[in-house]
């Protein structure tokens, strides 16, 4: 399993600045960052794993966000769209389920970032993320963190849909992906 320690010598091998947080209590998604560090969301980073037409797919997105199947069929020009299990994301990935952390990744992995979260790569933004273990997460500069991941932007979320089950206006509407589309 990867762990807070292997992150560690990952950054300290490459010469990034970051820091590991001992959580005041233990979590289970990175979706808790949040609160826990009682930051704002667009400060906390998760990663949602996918199986994109046999292709193990993260995603890169604020806590508390989800990519849209549809924008990601769209970026990535696939067809099948699915959740991996939280057993799988344990084995292929090293992280526990809910705790993946964006770094370390296996190769085969295809890594894809929220535009969300890209826009503040000039700024010098500390983000957050989970290590993959429930009592840290790790801080790092979000223009570092992105030198570290060969991650492709794209647009990926969109505005939750009203009760009704009708789309917001326009967001239907074609998705602008900033990476290149993988052929289908």
């Amino acid at each position: 399993m990867i762990n807070v320690l292997t992150l560690h010598h990952l950054l300290i091998e490459s010469g990034t600045r970051h820091e590991i947080v001992h959580l005041p209590r233990a979590i289970s998604s990175s979706d808790q960052l949040p609160e826990v560090l009682r930051l704002p969301a667009r400060r906390c980073l998760a990663v949602r794993m996918y199986d994109v037409d046999g292709t193990l797919t993260a995603v890169i997105v604020r806590a508390g966000c989800t990519p849209s199947a549809s924008a990601l069929r769209e970026v990535t020009g696939s067809r099948r769209i699915q959740p991996v299990q939280g057993d799988r994301v344990n084995s292929v990935t090293g992280y526990a389920a809910g705790l993946v952390a964006p770094l370390a990744l296996p190769r085969d992995i295809d890594v894809y970032a929220d535009e969300d979260v890209v826009c503040d790569v000039d700024q010098d933004v500390v983000v957050y993320t989970a290590t993959g273990e429930s009592g840290t997460a790790l801080g790092v500069r979000l223009l570092d963190l992105f030198t570290q991941l060969e991650a492709k932007p794209a647009a990926l979320t969109r505005p939750s849909v009203p009760q009704t089950g009708v789309e917001p206006h326009g967001a239907g509407s074609k998705v602008t992906a900033i990476a290149s589309r993988r052929a289908p």
